[in-house]
């Protein structure tokens, strides 16, 4: 347990670690909430438990949802069913390595933030103007990371997309076609009984999409959201004693920002022949941009 915790404390205190970062969260989320479940209905107070859930997870009735409008951040974290949560994670896990990769991990925050947000307005939106579902908006809500994860994943797919995976079964396939099947399958069950989620699933797509392609123009859509976050860690940041040290001088070499398109043709050449065909040179400048 204590490893675990430890785990968990220098997740948080490395930099440049998103990825693990919004993993732990979801995981000490779903913990919680599975302990707090189990003890109060063995105690035969479920009914707290499930008053609680219901602030945090995403109502689809506006009138209701305007008393809650944190829950358009906070359903995004939530999950109750174990294997819900694990395929999430791991999907989360195999394509948000890629974008940390390439774009740097701040970007993952970014895509993951924007999805939940986007998925879940998409899916208020659709249950209050779509006829199908107006039966439904009284008694539906929403969780799950699962909009934010499928923003990861177009994302990934929209910047390298002939990036492959290996799959068990089906050998090397091209992520670009894994993002389809996850499209396809999404828009086939906005019919079915989990539709609120597969309408988050588009919303959180669409983003992804929208965001690699501004990147690519210069416009990185997800600035607000980092500035916020270095904002916030700059306010709660302990001060530390400045040390000073002597050294001797040693000369660096300093290299400026790469330009956008030394960084699309070095994506193409990841897209074509992967990560470990670039050079030394290219590695550095795809580091020195993902930082920016």
């Amino acid at each position: 347990m204590s490893s675990f915790i430890d785990d968990i404390k220098n997740a948080f205190r490395k930099k440049d670690n998103s990825l693990n970062q919004i993993i732990f969260l979801n995981v000490i989320v779903f913990l919680f909430l599975l302990v707090f479940n189990v003890i109060l209905t063995l105690s035969r107070n479920r009914g707290i438990y499930l008053e609680i859930l219901s602030w945090l997870e995403l109502p689809a009735n506006l009138s209701v949802f305007v008393t809650r409008p944190w829950t358009i951040f906070t359903y995004f974290i939530l999950h109750e069913d174990p294997f819900h949560i694990l395929f999430n994670l791991m999907v989360m896990y195999w394509f948000g390595q890629i974008i940390g990769d390439l774009i740097g991990s701040k970007r993952i925050t970014s895509l993951y933030i924007l999805g939940g947000f986007l998925g879940g307005i998409l899916y208020i939106l659709a249950y209050n103007t779509i006829p199908y579902f107006s039966a439904h908006v009284s008694n539906s809500v929403l969780l799950g990371a699962s909009a934010g994860v499928y923003a990861i994943v177009t994302a990934a797919a929209t910047l390298v997309p002939d990036y492959t995976m290996n799959l068990l079964f089906f050998g090397s396939v091209r992520i670009k076609y894994i993002a389809l099947f996850y499209l396809i399958i999404s828009v086939a069950q906005t019919t079915s009984t989990n539709a609120g989620g597969n309408i988050a699933h588009l919303g959180g797509a669409f983003i992804g999409f929208i965001f690699i392609r501004q990147l690519k123009k210069g416009t990185d859509i997800g600035k607000p959201i980092n500035a916020t976050f270095s904002f916030l860690e700059s306010v709660f940041k302990k001060d530390k004693q400045l040390k000073v040290t002597f050294k001797n001088p040693v000369k660096t070499k300093v290299t400026g920002t790469p330009s956008q398109e030394d960084i699309d043709k070095i994506l193409d050449k990841i897209s074509q022949t992967g990560y470990e065909s670039l050079t030394k040179d290219e590695k550095q400048k795809l580091f020195h941009a993902s930082q920016t």
